[in-house]
């Protein structure tokens, strides 16, 4: 329902920004894809705006950009900094900032007017503001590294390998840090740049600073780190204040303690703070505080951190107000100047933070002195605590996705031990809640304590109340689906769950056992998740990750950032080309979903570069590496490829990287890498016919769903032999008895090709069941997440992305709503709903970057029924269930009185109808 009240939210504001006079308006001004970014750091950041009419068929004409350096002069309509005068143009995302310089740690003010084709000049929109980051090392104005203690030299390891034992034990010291300060004014404004290694908590004049959890994002530290920009202009006060600083240990250091879980063994150094703290004062001065050697430290509460193990907190250690003021600091010590990261990049990924609360739907108690608290829902998160006892009382909380059959929580196939410990201070009802740390969990098992109620011979703590924290990345939902099948809502459902716990600082595959980001996913689930969430900003991110992770021989990993090499059976889970090609595949995606061509031409020397490594890995073109259609379902334990030989989907890939790239090549203005890029495509996409086609019987390899349908959709079969390799296809399917093979690498283009083709009556019949594995089979074995296995086994993740491919189809199909060929951002759509099976009706909305997009069907016995809404400046196909005798109707009036429609050709029985911005009301009759 988030998404439905957004967009009611978003007509409403159209409807109070038009009025009855106003038929034309600039608004949703966005710098670097967000509304106020903190901490911009290119100095050419783009703009974007949306534009909104009472009228059908708007399109944009023109544009009128300015940028000032305060509210006062742009209020006067004068751009200071960078007046674009009047440009035509159709553009209104993506548009290069092309002023004066910008100046680091600034804040910006901007508006647009637009004029369109009806012969309308809008008014100037609401201003927008954004404020630069740092843009060089100088701007950190001398703030150093600064730590508790350093990780000796010899025990740094920056890659360390899958399985190699620990030569230590010992648990780090988590610190506390501040710095006391006087502002000798009122502040005008105050921005905060601080970077806390692996992760921080900020906390000003004793309050938190931000709502964000686990900053900053975590990067390749060898190589980069990212720092986080808050405005605090708020909680500075004139005269005496204090900021302080917590840190743990995220993936920068993971703590070598035998008690507890641990999936690798990155060790870049203990945990370190880089600030700088920027006021800009009443009279126009300014003063920075900076974190150097002035600074004091003293270990903290937290005792034990690990983004794999969990968190131990002992709230009798606690220094009450030791972030403010007038605490007395001298019995802490001086910190110790270290180096850090070599790169320091602005945060622009929207942060993680606290979401959904979950109230324990049961509390058993299976064994004594055991009690398990069940949420109700599988989900990334933490707990929060509230429990009552004496001074040094501890409780223990496991959480888990699955219960074992003696109903106590079961961390096998998640990690394993993972607990939070918490040593009570012994002051009434105390409230804690992990910072440093999260999990995959819906049951949490509570040892030391028991429930308010439930008397024990023996006196404990007890557990007032516990809660469940969903905590994932910020991204804004944009997208929403509903039909009359309950089976495919909660199917919808059950993916969501998946990808909001898997939407962190970059995609993880799960959020528990190894919450590391597996590239596969990023491209094969992005269309899913790009319909339902605003992830440009994370894909962005996940490509920098990339960059930063490819090697000396262009080989990107399969998971990035890398912080382990894994070396167990070869390098298959290093080197794999369906993982790999994310560094082409997705932001040739971000550039089709969001118009973003700078991130095409940013990536383009990776891309380069990583095909050219696919090439030395391949004999006579044709490339076996890696892990093949991973978890498909054959006879075997799922895993590597069963039922697709080796080879296909990795060189099936690279002949897709080569057909992008020569693409993307041609976009940025490089024909000599056009002609490059295509030859070879040629000559793989012949050598790959010339290994895995049998001309006789028209299948491809071993005639698996995945060999034929990657075949067709990456466009290496012959068009006179493509209907009959469909046929194949859905033979093979049928042969199943409607039931998938595929797995993690194929289905998503068993999907594609089937509803390319015009068969979503098979991926219905499919995706129907619930005695087969796959969707229908998980729910009805209790999953409230989307988990890594089809059969739902309980040996593996039971809360993981990479299965989810059918959301696209869900909006794009059963929905109806698709970027059409050639579309960038949804420029042009295509409304084509798929009525199949006994669906009845289906509502999917999207808010693209143009504005919102609404397709609402429904269908009786003699009529179809849809709805659509199409933003300005764009461009809709609209298909109707049509055949020669049906009659269509817009708003009760014929198509020939509608003279902004177009009727065009019948194409497969469907009406097509050519259409401008507007709302709709489509009824097909007699169908």
């Amino acid at each position: 329902m988030i998404a439905r009240a957004l967009c009611i939210a978003w007509l409403l504001v159209l409807a109070s920004q038009l009025g009855a006079a106003q038929s034309l308006q600039a608004h949703q001004l966005r710098c670097a894809y967000q509304a106020h970014p903190l901490g911009v750091q290119t100095p050419t950041p783009t703009l974007s705006w949306q534009l909104v009419s009472d009228q059908r068929n708007v399109q944009q004409t023109a544009y009128r950009i300015l940028v000032a350096k305060d509210k006062k002069t742009l209020s006067q309509q004068v751009g200071d900094v960078w007046d674009s005068g009047k440009v035509a143009s159709n553009v209104c995302l993506q548009v290069n900032y092309a002023g004066q310089p910008l100046q680091a740690a600034r804040a910006y003010y901007w508006q647009v007017q637009v004029w369109d084709n009806h012969g309308h000049t809008s008014a100037w929109s609401e201003p927008a503001e954004w404020q630069m980051g740092l843009l060089a090392p100088a701007d950190w104005r001398g703030a150093r590294w600064v730590a508790y203690e350093q990780l000796p030299a010899e025990r740094v390891s920056l890659l360390p390998i899958d399985g190699r034992k620990d030569t230590y034990n010992g648990n780090n010291v988590l610190p506390l840090l501040r710095k006391p300060f006087t502002a000798k004014q009122k502040v005008r404004r105050a921005m905060l740049y601080i970077s806390g290694l692996g992760q921080f908590e900020a906390v000003l004049n004793g309050q938190k600073v931000g709502n964000h959890f686990l900053d900053p994002g975590w990067t390749k530290y060898d190589q980069q780190a990212q720092y986080v920009t808050f405005d605090v202009t708020d909680q500075v006060k004139k005269g005496a204040n204090a900021l302080g600083v917590m840190l743990g240990n995220g993936f920068y250091y993971v703590p070598p303690v035998k008690e507890r879980y641990r999936k690798l063994k990155a060790a870049f150094g203990y945990p370190k703070l880089i600030c700088r703290l920027a006021l800009e004062y009443q009279d126009g001065s300014r003063e920075d505080i900076i974190s150097d050697q002035s600074w004091k430290t003293a270990a903290g509460p937290v005792t034990f951190s690990s983004i794999y193990g969990g968190e131990d907190y002992n709230a009798s250690l606690e220094q009450a107000g030791w972030a403010s003021p007038r605490f007395n600091d001298q019995a802490w010590r001086p910190v110790i100047t270290v180096d850090g990261p070599a790169e320091l990049l602005s945060q622009q990924q929207e942060s993680l933070r606290t979401f959904d609360v979950f109230k324990p739907q049961a509390v058993m108690q299976p064994q004594p002195g055991k009690w398990v608290y069940d949420f109700g829902q599988n989900a990334s998160g933490i707990v929060e605590l509230q429990v009552r006892g004496h001074r040094g009382d501890t409780v223990r909380i496991a959480p888990a996705e699955l219960l074992g059959a003696d109903k106590t929580v079961n961390q096998r196939n998640s990690g394993r031990p993972y607990f939070f410990t918490y040593v009570l201070k012994g002051s009434g009802v105390e409230t804690w809640r992990p910072r440093f740390s999260y999990y995959g969990f819906r049951y949490a098992q509570v040892t030391g304590g028991v429930p308010t109620g439930q008397a024990t011979a023996k006196a404990q703590p007890e557990i007032v109340q516990l809660t469940a924290l969903h905590t994932r990345n910020a991204a804004a939902q944009v997208g929403e689906f509903s039909c009359s099948s309950e089976l495919f809502n909660k199917t919808n459902t059950l993916i969501d769950w998946a990808v909001r716990s898997n939407m962190a600082s970059v995609f993880t595959d799960c959020p528990h056992r190894e919450k590391l980001g597996w590239l596969e996913e990023t491209h094969l689930m992005g269309a899913s998740m790009r319909y339902r969430y605003d992830i440009a900003t994370l894909c962005r991110k996940t490509i920098q990750d990339m960059q930063a992770s490819q090697t000396a021989e262009g080989l990107v990993p399969e998971i990035a950032p890398e912080y382990v090499k894994f070396e167990w059976g070869g390098d298959i889970f290093r080197d794999s080309p369906e993982w790999g090609s994310a560094s082409i595949i997705l932001p040739w995606y971000v550039y089709q979903w969001y118009g973003d061509q700078q991130v095409l031409a940013s990536s383009y020397p990776m891309m380069q570069r990583y095909v050219a490594y696919l090439g030395t890995q391949s004999v006579n073109h044709v490339n076996s590496k890696g892990l093949g259609d991973w978890y498909d379902l054959g006879p075997k334990p799922p895993g590597t490829s069963q039922l697709t030989p080796m080879g296909v989907t990795a060189t099936a890939t690279y002949y897709y990287d080569l057909t992008l790239l020569a693409q993307i090549a041609r976009l940025l203005g490089k024909a000599d890498d056009v002609t490059t890029y295509e030859n070879l495509g040629t000559e793989v996409k012949t050598a790959f016919n010339q290994k895995f086609f049998n001309p006789q019987t028209k299948q491809y390899a071993t005639g698996s769903q995945t060999a034929n349908a990657m075949a067709l959709y990456m466009g290496l079969v012959a068009p006179t032999d493509q209907a009959a390799v469909l046929d194949n296809l859905v033979q093979d399917i049928r042969s199943h008895g409607n039931a998938l093979t595929a797995g993690d690498i194929g289905y998503r283009y068993v999907l594609r090709a089937l509803e390319n083709a015009g068969r979503s009556d098979v991926i219905f019949a499919m995706n129907s069941r619930t005695d087969v594995p796959g969707y229908g089979y998980q729910l009805a074995h209790g999953a409230t997440a989307l988990t890594e296995s089809w059969a739902a086994l309980p040996s593996v993740s039971n809360n993981h992305l990479m299965l989810g491919h059918l959301q696209e189809w869900l909006y794009g199909a059963l929905g109806g709503i698709r970027p059409a060929e050639g579309s960038v951002a949804f420029n042009k759509i295509d409304i084509r709903p798929e009525p199949v099976g006994d669906v009845t009706s289906a509502r999917a909305s999207h808010l693209s970057p143009y504005g919102l997009i609404v397709s609402d069907w429904k269908k009786t016995s003699n009529s179809f029924d849809l709805t659509v809404t199409i933003p300005a400046n764009t461009t809709a196909t609209i298909y109707l269930p049509a055949d020669a005798k049906a009659t269509i109707t817009e708003r009760n009036q014929p198509l020939a009185q509608r003279p902004e429609l177009k009727l065009l050709a019948a194409e497969a029985g469907k009406a097509r109808i050519q259409a401008g911005s507007g709302t709709y009301h489509f009824v097909v009759s007699s169908i």
